[in-house]
């Protein structure tokens, strides 16, 4: 749970992206008024994002009927009802956003969405991406095998 949580924050170089967890549809949501403040230069994030939830819905978007409100902890200390998204959500937004600071994100999406589609014309590719990622976290080849077997059964 949490290394989702540290890989999407990961990308955001150091700025606060509030998020938060809903145990009951195992899912993050993550405020869209902080992604929009760390992606672009825009003295009022808030503003921005009601400009940019315009555009998208006349451009015929539905990312704005997938935003939700939820009380997030501001720096005040109190919790005020704010605009959220889901990962894909997130990840949709950043797609949305016009700022050279959003580039970084589009390519690494790219990358993403081109290595997963390879995956699927070769599931090789996907197992080897376990093994490897299995490896990086300490995990010896007797166990990964036993893993990678426990999943086909």
């Amino acid at each position: 749970m949490n290394n989702k949580l540290e890989t999407i924050s990961n990308l955001f170089d150091g700025k606060e992206i509030r998020s938060i967890w809903d145990d009951e549809k195992e899912e993050y949501y993550f405020s869209v008024v902080d992604v929009i403040n760390a992606l672009t230069d825009s003295s009022d994030a808030r503003k921005y994002w009601s400009v940019l939830k315009l555009r998208l819905k006349k451009e015929g978007s539905e990312l704005t009927t997938k935003c939700s409100q939820l009380k997030l902890k501001a720096k005040d200390g109190k919790f005020y009802n704010t605009d959220v998204l889901d990962t894909k959500g997130i990840l949709r937004l950043i797609e949305s956003v016009p700022s050279n600071k959003a580039e970084p994100f589009k390519l690494w999406l790219a990358n993403l969405g081109s290595e997963r589609i390879d995956e699927v014309f070769d599931p090789e590719i996907a197992v080897n991406r376990a093994v490897e990622y299995y490896r990086k976290k300490g995990y010896n080849d007797e166990w990964i095998k036993s893993r990678l077997n426990g999943i086909v059964d």
